[in-house]
């Protein structure tokens, strides 16, 4: 049942690139944007802590 679902997944995220490649790489670049700007603020916490 587990690799039925993962095969569905990648399934979907492959048409997607395929169909909508330009929609796809605004998606990839909007979650990485989003990550960073978490890590700098997880950064920013800790920082602060020492000072």
């Amino acid at each position: 049942m587990r690799l039925l679902i993962i095969l569905v997944v990648v399934a979907i995220v492959l048409y997607f690139v395929i169909a909508q490649p330009d929609n796809a790489a605004a998606l990839v670049r909007t979650v990485l944007a989003a990550i960073g700007d978490a890590v700098e603020q997880i950064i920013r916490f800790f920082r602060q802590l020492t000072a």
